[in-house]
């Protein structure tokens, strides 16, 4: 069995170039080694450390975002085609991206992955933005960039769309309705 520890180390200054460091362990070998506890220590400790040097990367990108206003909205749709043989891996890395994105980033309002029914290989992603500042932000974070560096090989088109809302003061009346499974039952 291998344990396979992959941890997205930092990013250079201009932003694009990625230093993954990945350890492989063979626990079936290496686990009557007097030394393998060592080992996997070593491995998660700078695991640890790794996923530190990672957000604080991303607070740093984050910290030039402004708060989300209500004008200035960016909202854009991406329409994604994605090669079949590479689709679960895509939105495996996707989902982990978006999470990410509305969770750690104030300027992302929201990030609402989709795909058709009928065709699962047509992604559709609604995004919405603070505003254009905030966009930019995000586009330097190192959950972007993972999965931008990640997906590239498995897209075989991409379109992005800039929308403009009809009605701005419904749309912003979605964000305080909540909703739960039991209401939707």
């Amino acid at each position: 069995m291998l344990l396979n520890l992959t941890f997205l180390s930092q990013y250079m200054n201009n932003g694009s170039q990625r230093i993954s460091n990945t350890i492989m362990v063979n626990i079936s070998k290496m686990k009557n080694n007097k030394y393998f506890y060592w080992i996997l220590v070593i491995a998660l400790t700078c695991s640890t450390l790794n996923m530190q040097a990672q957000e604080k990367v991303t607070q740093h990108a984050i910290a030039k975002a402004p708060a989300p206003v209500q004008n200035g909205l960016m909202v854009r749709i991406a329409e994604i085609e994605i090669k079949p043989e590479h689709l679960e891996a895509y939105k495996s890395i996707l989902q982990v991206e978006a999470a990410a994105s509305v969770k750690l980033e104030p300027g992302v309002i929201a990030i609402f992955p989709m795909y058709e029914k009928e065709e699962p290989t047509r992604v559709r992603i609604l995004e919405i933005y603070a505003n254009k500042d905030a966009y930019q932000a995000h586009l330097k974070t190192p959950h972007f960039l993972h999965y931008k560096t990640e997906t590239l090989k498995m897209v075989k088109s991409l379109r992005l769309a800039e929308m403009t809302a009809i009605d701005t003061e419904t749309m912003l009346e979605i964000f305080k309705k909540k909703i739960t499974i039991d209401s939707m039952n």
